[in-house]
C-alpha cells in the first residue's frame, strides 16, 4: 500500500535530497543524468513546482523547489523516482530499488537560509572536489543561474 504523500506548505521553499541505496551511485553514465533532468523538468511542470536549483552528484541529488500546492514536491519526487528508476533498471538490467528512502525535504524560512541552501547546492561539486570552479560542472543550476547560460 502507497504512503501518503507528505504535505508542503505551498510557496515555501524546501531543500530537497534524494540518496542512493547505501549512498552507492544512482548515475553512470552521462546520459543517467540528462535522463533525470528531462524527468524532472516534466514532473515540475506537470505538478506546478518551481525548481530554482539542483545539483545531480553521483550518489546523490539536492533540489531548491517550490512547490504551488502542498502535495506538488511529493508529486514531483513520485514521479520522478518511478520513471528514472525504470530507466536505470531497464538500461543496465538490474532490479530493485536505487534510492536510499524517501526523499528528505527541509522548509526554508527566510531569505538568508535561502541563500545559503542555494549556495550550498550548487557549490556541492566544488566542495567534493570533483571540479575547481562551478561552472565545470554540467549536472548543477550554476551556469543557468550564475551565468545566465541555457540549462
Amino acid at each position: 500500500m502507497p504512503r501518503k504523500p507528505r504535505m508542503y506548505l505551498a510557496g515555501m521553499p524546501y531543500h530537497v535530497i534524494a540518496r542512493g541505496n547505501n549512498r552507492q551511485a544512482c548515475f553512470f553514465k552521462p546520459r543517467d543524468y540528462h535522463f533525470y533532468l528531462d524527468c524532472l523538468a516534466k514532473a515540475s511542470e506537470k505538478y506546478k513546482v518551481a525548481v530554482h536549483a539542483y545539483v545531480l552528484m553521483t550518489n546523490h541529488v539536492h533540489l531548491l523547489m517550490s512547490p504551488v500546492a502542498s502535495t506538488g514536491i511529493s508529486s514531483v519526487m513520485q514521479s520522478v523516482g518511478r520513471r528514472y528508476v525504470q530507466h536505470v533498471n531497464t538500461r543496465y538490467q538490474r532490479s530493485g530499488t536505487l534510492y536510499q528512502s524517501r526523499h528528505s525535504a527541509s522548509a526554508i524560512s527566510t531569505d538568508r537560509y535561502l541563500l545559503a541552501v542555494h549556495r550550498y547546492i550548487e557549490l556541492n561539486p566544488v566542495r567534493a572536489n570533483i571540479v575547481e570552479r562551478p561552472d565545470d560542472y554540467q549536472c548543477s543550476s550554476y551556469a543557468a543561474n550564475a551565468l545566465g547560460q541555457p540549462n
